[in-house]
């Protein structure tokens, strides 16, 4: 089997060294294939961190096992871990974080262990990056959460879950509050759990989550989240048990899959073959195991194990009476200790699985609609305006514009309402939300709403629109606080 490797940036080089040597020495049946991405790809000219030919490599391998990169500051690019990630929609983020002896932390000094596995959606959320700065005062960043797109990556959570017999998997959301984006997500979260009743479900709100992960850890054990939820929570967990240099990484799609180290390039030891290579050879093992290669896994996971039991660490962990070993050293370690049994969390070796690499070879993007239950019909618009006036003088001049079709309902600002009612001690900026609705509830159509506009737009700059939709006799659309 052929892979595709992809080195880093900063300590990216010397970690990937360390854990292939380590591959080389279990004598995994694999052969790498490195393909150039990161900021020095960047800084050559490539806007998206990574040459055309790497980029048909991965699609043509199928797996990528990549270091951290970083993303240049200032330049307007996109983070390439990112652009990665939505370009192969490895829609399923999942991390594992586990107790490890040898890696004190205030958890494993009170005894309590720790095995939480958090799935978190990879692709949608704020982390479309889709942002405006519609006045010089505003910006605005749009959030995508889709049905299908939920839908994926819970499926995935649950069938991982069934697979491990996990004992509890939980939707951690803002749904409290996000009604309608983190709503479909638990609304998704729902349905899909009706379809396992042998797991245990259910939902928390992500701040009460964080709480009860440090008050609390051993009680949880699957959680899926949306994307920038689920990146906090997971640092997060990373922290329960040692920090980012332990927490493995894989991004899994239908097609393509990355395993990864989710910490940083550290320049300032780069070079210096100090850094610590667990996070990514716990990521690499995670790879293995989704090859088919159980047996490599198991062993290089039970050297480390062993390796980290007997006191042996790098200079970022472990007991100061103890000298750090250099990253050459902590790696030859674990390749001494192959076919030793750690005293805790041992893993099982079984015969490494006869894995045909399946090719795709697609001709054209999926497109991901789910079926149209419910009818839908549009009620009005919001108009986002640029104004400094106080809301009487923008309501005055709006009403003028409704005609026979449109009548003013709210004026809202930073999503408070401000008119009819509201409170001279709310502060303004200059983006109101103008929300007209049809006169008697009927349906309107599109050429209406631009006739509103193009009415409205002589007395104001519009810097946006949406749509005010009725679906299954429900409002698809938020109201304002206060509303």
């Amino acid at each position: 089997m052929k892979i595709a490797v992809a080195k880093g940036d900063g300590i990216g080089p010397e970690i990937m060294d360390a854990v292939l040597t380590i591959f080389e020495a279990n004598q995994v049946p694999i052969e790498y294939e490195v393909v150039d991405m990161g900021k020095w790809v960047f800084d050559k000219g490539f806007s998206n961190g990574m040459t055309p030919e790497a980029q048909h490599a991965i699609e043509e391998l199928g797996i990528l096992f990549k270091g951290p990169m970083e993303t240049p500051k200032g330049k307007g690019v996109k983070s390439v871990n990112v652009t990665a990630r939505k370009t192969w929609n490895t829609y399923a983020n999942k991390r594992v974080f586990q107790s490890l002896h040898g890696v004190d932390t205030v958890f494993s000094k009170a005894g309590i262990p720790i095995d939480i596995t958090i799935v978190r959606e990879n692709i949608e959320d704020t982390y479309g990056g889709i942002e405006h700065m519609p006045t010089h005062d505003v910006a605005l960043s749009r959030r995508f959460i889709t049905r299908p797109g939920s839908l994926q990556v819970i499926k995935y959570a649950f069938e991982m879950a069934k697979k491990n017999g996990s004992r509890r998997i939980t939707c951690g959301h803002k749904a409290n509050i996000m009604k309608l984006t983190d709503g479909l997500f638990l609304e998704c979260f729902q349905e899909v759990a009706k379809e396992y009743p042998e797991l245990r479900s259910d939902d928390i709100i992500v701040d009460d989550l964080a709480m009860k992960l440090v008050v609390r850890p051993q009680d949880f054990d699957v959680v899926v989240l949306t994307n920038l939820q689920g990146d906090i929570i997971s640092d997060l967990c990373a922290g329960l048990v040692g920090g980012l240099g332990f927490a493995p990484s894989a991004n899994i799609g239908d097609h393509i899959a990355i395993f990864e180290a989710v910490h940083g390039t550290a320049p300032d030891i780069a070079g210096k073959n100090i850094a610590n290579p667990t996070a990514l050879l716990l990521s690499g093992i995670t790879m293995l195991r989704h090859l088919g290669f159980m047996k490599n896994a198991a062993v290089i996971e039970n050297a480390l194990l062993y390796t980290l039991e007997q006191g042996i660490h790098t200079g970022d962990f472990g007991s100061k009476s103890i000298p750090g070993k250099n990253t050459t050293e902590f790696s030859q370690a674990i390749i001494s200790n192959f076919g030793k049994t750690p005293e805790h969390g041992a893993k099982p070796v079984i015969p490494n699985m006869d894995v045909t690499p399946t090719v795709f070879k697609l001709d054209h993007n999926q497109m991901m609609v789910s079926e149209e239950t419910k009818k839908e019909f549009i009620v009005g618009v919001d108009m986002f305006i640029e104004c400094s006036e106080q809301p009487e003088y923008i309501a005055k001049k709006c009403q003028r514009h409704g005609g026979v079709k449109f009548n003013l309902v709210n004026i809202s600002n930073r999503g408070t309402q401000v008119w009819p009612t509201g409170s001279v001690y709310t502060n303004l900026v200059n983006l109101y939300n103008v929300r007209f609705e049809s006169l008697d509830g009927s349906p309107l159509h599109q050429q209406d709403v631009l006739g509103l506009y193009v009415s409205l737009s002589g007395d104001f700059k519009i810097c946006s629109s949406e749509l005010l939709n009725m679906s299954g006799g429900k409002r698809a659309y938020s109201l304002a606080q206060g509303q």
